[in-house]
């Protein structure tokens, strides 16, 4: 095998496009950390060093370790045993040891809790390298929220008790927050925490389709407040692995079938409250979902990137008619898309987790400044991105997720009969890419999450963004041009979906249009900023405006249509099914 992060020059090239300058000085507090360790940087350099140099360990323990055990992981599964605990396939088993080993299980938190301080942007490269090798696998090392999550809103006490275990890989964790009755609508939780007369909480509940429920750490989403049936009633609570707890069913799945997904029962199992009550689903697992949209983002494009190269791979090597199968233009017109695509994913998932290191750099930047003349520019970025990260944040999900099923359904293609067989992996890459529209919102509620900063019109100030520090040649401001032109082109389709007698209906009708013009317009300007700095870049922005543009024109077209037919001629268009007797 070889080194996942050194064979791929695209993931170093995206980075340093997006440039994490000013994101290594905030993550670092002004680099005052090197005064108390001596292997904190000094400078942004010597961070963005040191990222890099992760990257390096991440791609070499995922290329030369695991990828290769890949395949007999998805075979063999996990198994549930007789005392409701779960046994990991040995890869999953051994990738936790290694990857704990290596500090990386802990990218994201602080050094005093064994963590190694490094931007979401950095874990969201990692997960893109380990979702290559084995997208199940990224389930659990993506898991690293949980961590964040505690070091956000515990306790000093819990903090210092929990998260280094986490860090180093003696324990990992999971979000438990669907129930058998509640799954995207989290505010009908029905799990319950009550306190004793000592003030002891205790949970009671089930839990369904919960990622690596097996897991030592549990954040679990209960209701704690039973005078609110909604949102408003519920918290969240650390529940440590005991026996009060019991796995009583494995998922059987299509794909991911390393990762055990986990059926739960809580019989007063004990538990710690994590921050305050009632806002366990408005601040604590809105956090969360925000860190798992951008995790998704980098498995989906990790899949995306083992499709890639095993249909690349075949295609060159493979002949037909006495030529190598590359050779025929529709085949060159598929693998060029497949390129370009995750090349997008790549870079709006890294610009966007970028923009998310900002909020959180910033706020706590005001945090410290408050008082001072400095602290109202701070707040005022601060909030800019905290906008941009609700509308940014599920459209990487929702684009990543969407591009990795056509990139494995597409590598499935290239290798026509071989690629349906399990004598290949891609199969499996296929299988692996259909959970991840699926999981933490589908595509559908991704549009949804995204749709109002599109109506704003937040787009543009992202572009904006992106391109302000860019010296653009007169070719590129010429291209600059297209992208001005498809954002005034979605002006129009939004007014237009405002101004419709009925506003309400149409906006959700033609919200995905609208969406993914937005992302055509901000990929555009990522595209832009990419070939500014490396020139050979500028034919993959060729490509994707000649080919991506036309297609949404034809979609806002379509949003300006006035087209209502599928709603309200529903039944006609899609009658009722008579079940035989």
């Amino acid at each position: 095998m070889s080194n996942f992060y050194t064979d791929n020059a695209d993931i170093e090239k995206t980075l340093d496009a997006v440039d994490l300058s000013e994101v290594a000085e905030l993550c670092e507090e002004g680099f005052r950390f090197a005064k108390e360790y001596d292997f904190a940087p000094k400078t942004r350099e010597e961070a963005i060093d040191n990222y890099k140099r992760a990257l390096s360990v991440c791609g070499d323990i995922i290329g030369n370790r695991i990828a290769p055990t890949a395949e007999e992981t998805d075979r063999v599964g996990n198994i549930l045993n007789e005392d409701g605990t779960v046994t990991y396939a040995p890869g999953i088993k051994l990738a936790v040891e290694l990857l704990g080993r290596s500090g990386l299980s802990g990218c994201t938190i602080p050094y005093y809790l064994g963590g190694l301080n490094m931007p979401c942007t950095i874990l969201t490269a990692c997960n893109d390298i380990v979702s290559r090798g084995d997208a199940a696998l990224m389930n659990i090392f993506g898991l690293q929220g949980i961590a964040e999550t505690i070091n956000s809103f515990a306790s000093e006490e819990i903090k210092k008790d929990y998260v280094p275990k986490l860090c180093d890989g003696t324990w990992t964790g999971a979000m438990v927050l669907t129930e058998p009755d509640a799954g995207s609508d989290l505010q009908s939780v029905k799990t319950t925490a009550w306190q004793d007369e000592n003030g002891n909480w205790f949970v009671n509940g089930v839990k369904r389709f919960i990622t690596n429920g097996c897991g030592d750490v549990l954040l679990v989403l209960a209701r704690t407040e039973p005078e609110f049936s909604d949102g408003r009633g519920l918290s969240c609570l650390l529940v440590e692995k005991c026996p009060e707890i019991k796995v009583r069913r494995l998922e059987h799945k299509l794909g991911i079938n390393g990762s055990p997904t986990c059926e739960m029962v809580f019989n007063n199992a004990p538990a710690k409250l994590i921050g305050q009550r009632k806002r366990g689903l408005i601040t604590y697992v809105m956090a969360l979902m925000n860190g798992a949209r951008v995790g998704i983002s980098a498995q989906g494009t990790g899949i995306g990137e083992a499709s890639y190269r095993a249909a690349r791979d075949y295609a060159a090597a493979r002949k037909q008619f006495g030529v190598t199968i590359d050779n025929f233009p529709a085949l060159r017109e598929l693998l060029s898309d497949m390129s370009v695509e995750l090349q997008a994913s790549r870079i709006l998932a890294y610009y966007s987790s970028k923009s998310v290191d900002l909020e959180f750099g910033l706020t706590k930047k005001f945090e410290s400044l408050k008082g001072t003349p400095e602290s109202q520019d701070v707040r005022k970025r601060m909030k800019l991105y905290a906008a941009f990260n609700k509308m940014l944040t599920p459209m990487a999900k929702y684009y990543a997720s969407e591009m990795s099923m056509r990139a494995s359904n597409g590598a499935v293609a290239v290798l026509g009969g071989s690629g349906y067989m399990k004598d290949y992996p891609v199969e499996r890459y296929l299988r692996d890419a259909r959970i991840t529209t699926i999981y933490e919102g589908t595509s559908q509620l991704q549009v949804v999450a995204a749709i109002a900063g599109v109506m704003a019109g937040l787009y543009k100030d992202v572009v904006a963004d992106i391109l302000k520090d860019v010296e653009l040649t007169d070719a590129l401001k010429a291209k600059l041009e297209k992208v001005n032109a498809l954002s005034a082109e979605l002006d129009g389709a939004v007014e237009f979906v405002k101004n419709h007698p009925d506003s309400k209906m149409y906006h959700d009708l033609h919200a995905r249009q609208l969406v993914d013009a937005a992302i055509g317009v901000i990929v555009g300007a990522l595209f832009i900023r990419f070939a500014a700095k490396f020139a050979e870049k500028e034919v993959v922005l060729d490509y994707w405006l000649a080919t991506k543009y036309p297609s949404l024109y034809a979609e806002l077209a379509k949003a300006k249509s006035g087209y209502t037919d599928s709603v309200v001629n529903f039944e006609a268009l899609a009658p009722a099914v008579t079940l035989a007797d």
